[in-house]
């Protein structure tokens, strides 16, 4: 058989180590494995390369995707849809497998109800907000490098007795901010579209203060607009005259090395999903439910799912006094 894989939307670490699951899953088999440079778009230029295990040396380190990713407005037309259907077969491809998140696979779903193509999704985003799974690959090197990048703005916080607004990716979702809201023990975490409660930040640290706290760290999650913790500084600064200092940590999330929770389950993800093709299996997820790496479908895993980690943000204010 030939397996093709690409990367779509959003680059996430731990790409890199389900592209060379999938590829060594695939060679132990005695099958070649089709790489498609920078996503649906390199897929509708018939950007295609054979995968050896050469090509996959020496990259489970490594962040982003050796493959490239990119977003593709075109893909959303059917007549686009067709004519990737139409290069896979002419290809020779059995089956395609998309790392991604909820966009990347509701255009797989749509190919696969519209021409019946075998494919199968690994969930990689950062956001960690794909329905069907509760893990999705990327997230847990994004919170890791949020935290140690707060653990050090700690340290210039307590030296000069300042208040920090850290801006968080994630845009909808919750789930960095409140992992790394509890991991650094922020006096405050604010989610995207909540109400951003400034008398309570302000109280929160007047009280901090007067038990001798001199320094205060705000999580904020960016929302669907980068930028956010700015408008909260003015605010602050206005209505409360407390200064605050921001710091947006932006794309660093994205990229570095992978940590170790990352490689192994995304290594899992790139094997399950070549077994999947290789059983006959289609319109399929690997996901993560009650810890264990398995199989989901498709169409349960194209929607948003922006309430992760929501549970914990009693117990972020609970730590936070």
């Amino acid at each position: 058989m030939k397996i093709a894989i690409l990367c779509s939307g959003g680059d996430a670490p731990g790409m890199n180590c389900a592209i060379r699951a999938v590829v060594r899953t695939a060679i132990f088999h005695k099958h070649s494995v089709l790489g498609i440079k920078r996503g649906y778009a390199g897929l509708l230029r018939g950007e295609f390369e054979e995968m050896k295990l050469s090509s996959v040396g020496n990259i489970i380190q490594r962040g982003g995707t050796i493959l490239q990713t990119s977003r593709c407005p075109e893909w959303m037309k059917p007549e686009y849809r067709t004519k990737a259907a139409e290069l896979l077969k002419a290809q020779g491809v059995d089956g395609l497998i998309v790392i991604g998140g909820d966009g990347s696979f509701n255009g797989a779903n749509a190919l696969s109800k519209e021409h019946g193509f075998p494919i199968i999704g690994i969930p990689g985003t950062i956001d960690n907000d794909i329905s069907g799974t509760e893990y999705t690959i990327g997230f847990d090197t994004a919170v890791q490098t949020a935290i140690e990048a707060i653990d050090r703005i700690r340290d210039t916080a307590h030296s000069h007795a300042r208040t920090f607004l850290v801006e968080v990716m994630g845009r909808n979702s919750a789930a960095i901010a409140l992992k790394v809201g509890v991991c650094t023990g922020a006096e405050n975490v604010l989610l995207p579209h909540d109400h951003v409660p400034l008398q309570k930040i302000v109280d929160d640290i007047h009280r901090g203060v007067a038990r001798g706290k001199d320094s205060s760290i705000i999580v904020v999650a960016e929302g669907p607009v980068t930028g956010r913790s700015y408008e909260i500084q003015k605010e602050l600064a206005l209505k409360h005259q407390l200064d605050a200092h921001v710091c947006i940590l932006g794309h660093i999330q994205r990229g570095g090395s992978p940590t170790s929770n990352d490689r192994f389950i995304a290594s899992q993800m790139g094997s399950l999903a070549v077994e999947a093709i290789l059983s006959g299996q289609t319109a399929k997820v690997t996901v993560v439910q009650g810890g264990v790496v398995k199989l989901e479908d498709l169409a349960k895993c194209v929607i948003k799912n922006d309430g992760a980690y929501t549970e914990f943000k009693g117990l972020a204010e609970k730590l936070s006094i």
